[in-house]
């Protein structure tokens, strides 16, 4: 009866670690993911690997022009899914995003546009101008990198040579392109200067000296991104990107 007994007794606790490894394991906190990607490069080919596979779209590992798909997964609560985008001919990583059962809601849309030398990490899309008009809207991507400011918008006044004011952008900010400002053609030669000023004054974003910006017009639309860069030892704001040449 005790030997019985002895082995009833461990039946039971091995169906008990069992039993209990088994809910531990279907236990785990999960919900679906999904990321919709959105982006273009040019000339680049990219390559999108999520937790290090590359991601096929439309039966293929390496993309360029317009990117877009969707991603659909499951997330663990404590584990973090890595989705990266990489220079499929050189092989360097270009950004990478960490997603994870908290952030999700983050990365419901991720749009990016890829240029020679610069990552964009918002959605271009070319707005309608009619024939005969100039359209302006700008993008400032590394706003105080090189100013130091901590603004995260600034304001512009589109101006001629001769002062006139083209028009105005309330609210350039870092991460979308700011709504097209529309005005009539006038020269293909004659130069228009961009006004930096902090949102809502006439005082420069930073710095007491007026920052402008020189920059070229033509018809139709101009997507341009503002850049702070470093020139003979001290920071400039450039234009020299027209996202629009490349849609």
């Amino acid at each position: 009866m005790n030997r019985i007994f002895a082995l009833l007794l461990l039946f039971t606790a091995l169906f008990s670690c069992t039993d209990s490894n088994t809910m531990e394991l279907y236990d785990k906190v999960q919900k679906p993911g999904e990321v919709n990607i959105k982006g273009f490069s040019k000339p680049d080919v990219l390559q999108l690997r999520f937790n290090g596979a590359p991601v096929s779209i439309d039966g293929k590992t390496s993309y360029t022009n317009k990117i877009e798909t969707q991603l659909q997964f499951v997330l663990d609560q404590g584990e973090t899914n890595k989705l990266s985008v990489y220079n499929n001919e050189t092989g360097t990583e270009i950004a990478k995003y960490n997603i994870t059962y908290d952030n999700i809601n983050d990365f419901k849309n991720l749009y990016f546009f890829n240029l020679p030398g610069i990552y964009l990490q918002t959605y271009a899309v070319k707005p309608q101008v009619n024939l005969g008009k100039v359209g302006f809207e700008f993008i400032f991507p590394n706003l105080g990198e090189f100013s130091g400011t901590t603004q995260k918008e600034v304001k512009g006044v589109l101006k001629r040579e001769n002062g006139v004011v083209l028009a105005e952008f309330d609210n350039i900010g870092k991460d979308n392109f700011t709504a097209v400002k529309i005005y009539s053609f006038f020269s293909s030669t004659a130069p228009i200067y961009l006004e930096l000023y902090k949102p809502g004054t006439t005082e420069p974003y930073t710095g007491s000296k007026m920052i402008q910006v020189k920059l070229k017009q033509h018809t139709g639309a101009n997507m341009i991104v503002l850049q702070e860069k470093m020139e003979n030892g001290e920071w400039v704001v450039k234009g020299d990107i027209d996202v629009a040449e490349y849609l």
